[in-house]
């Protein structure tokens, strides 16, 4: 914790943490090298957090909204997810998307909230941090780091993976189901997606914002043309209202009802790439309104123009779920184009299908790499000093956690050689994950630390509790829901849902590591300013002692390292 945020949560009536103060702080970070990185008001929101400024603000408001809506990639996640959805027939699919877009809406309410307070890359392990005891909040911001660095790298792993089962469905579509990839072939396929996402996350630093709005155009172009298309292609053989709406089935031996909740699983995956937008923080130009704008609009259009694309899916797929499910093109929407479209149509579909998921890989793994960077930065990670510097050659970028991320999601990605129900851990580890990463931080809010939030320019009012305990009741429920096995309750080694497994070995992992060894030096987030001393100077003799109390400040300074580059 740096000594400007904690002057500001002893403070008895701090001000706004928009409010610029009358006097330039003369140690912010605007520039380096003649290159300037930020405004100064961005600099200052930075620097109450403990941090200067070390990466370039290349990010619109529209561009963070662009890679939210990038990773979110809608209509691929939802073919990539279809699996969870059709089991609970069209009804299923149908409500589950809208009633779980609502629910996790509702945590984009709060995260925004958070994110317009507090934008900074590791917003959710600070945050936690932050507004924790001191008793408990250097183990869960160190648990809340893992789990969503691990989170990230998995939602990486299992866009990649999506996007090679849809790869190379267009060549079986081509082969008229005449040739079955392997699974070894399979995952060269995603190895050579990671690695050449990692290439371009490197090379393209400058125009990486533009490619979120190219991205944007791409998944509206492809919405547009698959609602116009199926209806159209399948118009002899079209499902009516009745079919759509009311039809609940049950493909798994679960309760129905059940079955249904499962079906939360492909919006629950398909829209958790919102929190990329905190990720980009330090990135954003305005981030105080520009993180939590990307955070909601991206939810809203996911939810609204889903909602649109489920129902043309049952309105256009086989009423026979089971062909769809078990398509010989290894991947249900390639069946769906081709009962609409035929071959050529499924082809093109594809092909434009398995572009903008490449484009989701890339975005996810821009994201993930921040979230390493600062955590490297506040020395949570093992090797930090080697990932922590900032590349100047490539453009003010974490270079080398974009290669870190790159490899581990190699590593996790070998789950894909071992059976199908592994690789879809791979999704279910993003949601779970991501949903713990997501709740401690408004959790610790609620609980511990409401008195020191500071709204900043985006609130809620008098709803942001009420929706922060809505948030944490679903987010719990989500978490429980990623563990279950999808086809029933007597799994098989090859049925079995890993996630349990993956996601004890993160949390138990991660919090061994503490016990053993990062208790004795891990104290939360670092300054990385080089004078704060003058911060520390204002604060009242009382209040230099309450810090000292909860052990957020030792001799009333607090040090930091200074900006690594290379």
């Amino acid at each position: 914790m740096s000594a400007q945020a904690k002057a500001e949560a002893a403070a008895s009536d701090p001000p706004s943490n928009l409010e610029a103060p009358s006097n330039r702080n003369p140690h912010l970070t605007t520039e380096t090298d003649g290159v300037v990185l930020a405004s100064e008001a961005d600099a200052e929101l930075l620097a109450k957090m403990g941090y200067k400024q070390e990466l370039k603000r290349n990010f619109s408001t529209l561009e963070v909204f662009g890679i939210a809506f990038s990773i979110m990639g809608l209509l691929p996640s939802i073919a990539s997810t279809l699996a969870f959805s059709i089991p609970a027939g069209p009804a299923g699919m149908v409500w589950s998307w809208f009633l779980a877009s609502g629910c996790i809406f509702v945590v984009g309410l709060a995260m925004a909230d958070l994110g317009s307070a507090m934008p900074t890359s590791g917003g959710l392990y600070w945050w936690t941090h932050y507004f924790s005891s001191p008793g408990t909040r250097n183990y869960l911001c160190f648990l809340v780091g893992y789990s969503n660095s691990l989170g990230l790298i998995g939602g990486l792993c299992s866009i990649d993976y999506g996007f090679a089962l849809m790869f190379l469905s267009v060549i079986v579509i081509a082969k008229d189901g005449e040739w079955t990839p392997s699974t070894g072939l399979i995952y060269v396929v995603f190895m050579i997606c990671v690695v050449s996402h990692a290439m371009l996350a490197s090379l393209l630093t400058k125009i990486m914002g533009k490619l979120q709005t190219l991205a944007v155009f791409l998944n509206i172009t492809l919405i547009v043309a698959t609602v116009i298309a199926l209806p159209i292609g399948a118009a002899a053989n079209r499902n009516d209202g009745a079919f759509i709406f009311t039809s609940v089935q049950n493909l798994t031996t679960w309760p129905t009802g059940w079955a249904f909740m499962l079906a939360w699983l492909s919006p629950l995956w398909t829209i958790g790439g919102f929190d990329s937008c905190v990720h980009m923080s330090e990135e954003a130009s305005n981030a105080a309104k520009a993180v939590p704008m990307g955070i909601l609009t991206s939810i809203g259009m996911c939810w609204g123009l889903g909602f649109v694309i489920v129902i043309v899916i049952s309105a256009c797929m086989d009423p026979e779920l089971s062909n769809v499910l078990g398509s010989g093109f290894g991947q249900p929407m390639a069946q769906i184009y081709y009962d609409a479209l035929g071959k050529n149509g499924a082809l093109g579909f594809m092909t434009l299908v398995f572009v903008v998921q490449y484009l989701m890989g890339l975005s996810m793994l821009v994201a993930a790499s921040r979230q390493a960077w600062a955590f490297s930065r506040d020395g949570a990670l093992p090797f930090s000093s080697f990932f922590r510097p900032i590349s100047k050659t490539f453009g003010f970028i974490p270079f080398r956690a974009v290669w870190g991320c790159a490899f581990v999601a190699l590593i996790l990605g070998l789950l894909s050689l071992i059976a199908p129900a592994a690789a879809a851990a791979l999704f279910s580890l993003a949601v779970a994950a991501n949903n713990f990463a997501w709740l401690m931080p408004i959790l610790a809010r609620v609980v511990w630390g409401q008195a020191k939030f500071i709204p900043g320019a985006f609130h809620t009012g008098r709803l942001s509790v009420p929706i922060a305990w809505a948030a944490i009741v679903f987010l719990v429920f989500g978490i429980l829901l990623a563990m279950f096995p999808v086809g029933g309750p007597d799994p098989t080694a090859s049925s079995m849902n890993y996630t349990v497994v993956v996601n004890s070995a993160v949390w138990g992992g991660a919090s061994l590591y503490y016990v053993l060894s990062a208790r004795k030096w891990f104290t939360g987030p670092k300054s990385t300013l080089e004078e704060v001393e003058g911060v520390v100077e204002k604060l009242t003799e009382d209040q230099k002692k309450e810090l000292v109390r909860q052990g957020l400040l030792q001799d009333g300074k607090s040090g930091g390292e200074g900006e690594k580059t290379e």
